[in-house]
């Protein structure tokens, strides 16, 4: 990471790019389907964005020795911890990333990105108040710094605080960010206020950042849902399997058009897969029961 970069990305969140970013709105099957999006917009019920995707080879033994020898040739640079203090996050080893983080804002109490970085280590222990706390600070150090803000958003959103979501995710997008977290999540919030068209456009741009990602696929395709667009919808909730087939929600919004359809033999088909996926995620229980009679 070169520090003196206009907006450097925090190692941490180099390493995680590519991680598990669960974010995905559901949809209700059926009649309470009609229902939800003439009365609620289809509101999303998503699940936190920031979950480290664990890489066990980060903390191998070799990897570890070698930031370690960069540590030893020059023990006072705080970016030796960061980087090292990454590397134990990406592997799971929480405590440790903790004490390297500690250890390079004690070096540098200004170093904004250590303070994001530790911010992310502290929601996936699940302490949130910290977490909190050190993406504010890296913000009152660098107010433009993207990362932090659609780390701090992704705590106000999952603690329903939206306006403060939608103002930090909104102010990254004013900051030109190419992060598509930001996009999908202010879509999110779209979403869920039945601004349909907005989210629709916010998922387009996180996926044109990001189309690799099934994530605002299956978004867009719930807005597109809402506007009566099943085409469009069904398009997106295929797409989204065809990049990730393991995530159930996606095989249950697909089975959610089928049903609508009145094509019960493939919605069961669908429903089904993604309880063999997650047995306990209980939309895809409940379509398949609803469906499986008439089959």
């Amino acid at each position: 990471m070169t520090m003196g970069s206009a907006n450097p990305v925090s190692a941490l969140e180099r390493l995680n790019v590519r991680g598990k970013r669960r974010g995905t709105a559901i949809l209700m099957p059926g009649a309470a389907l009609a229902m939800a999006l003439a009365l609620t917009a289809c509101a999303s019920t998503p699940a936190p964005t920031d979950v480290i995707s664990i890489d066990r080879t980060q903390g191998s033994q070799e990897n570890i020795s070698s930031l370690t020898s960069v540590i030893s040739s020059n023990p006072s640079d705080p970016e030796g911890y960061n980087v090292r203090g990454s590397a134990y996050g990406k592997a799971g080893e929480f405590r440790k990333a903790l004490a390297d983080f500690n250890t390079a804002l004690q070096l540098n109490p200004r170093f904004y990105q250590a303070y994001a970085n530790r911010g992310l280590v502290y929601r996936n222990m699940n302490r949130q108040a910290e977490a909190l706390a050190d993406y504010s600070a890296a913000l009152q150090i660098n107010p433009s710094y993207d990362v932090a803000l659609i780390g701090r958003g992704n705590l106000y959103r999952q603690a329903g605080r939206d306006v403060e979501a939608f103002n930090d995710f909104n102010k990254a997008i004013q900051l030109d960010t190419t992060d598509g977290r930001a996009y999908h999540n202010r879509g999110l919030i779209y979403q869920k206020r039945g601004q349909h068209t907005q989210a629709i456009e916010d998922f387009s741009r996180a996926i044109s950042l990001s189309s690799g990602s099934p994530e605002p696929y299956n978004g867009r395709g719930i807005s597109y849902l809402a506007l009566r667009d099943d085409e469009n919808a069904f398009a997106d909730f295929n797409t989204a399997i065809a990049l990730d087939g393991t995530r159930a929600e996606s095989w249950t919004n697909q089975a959610l058009v089928y049903e609508q359809r009145g094509e019960r033999a493939k919605a069961a088909k669908s429903y089904q897969h993604a309880v063999r996926l997650d047995p306990n995620y209980a939309l895809a229980r409940a379509g398949l029961a609803r469906v499986k009679g008439g089959v």
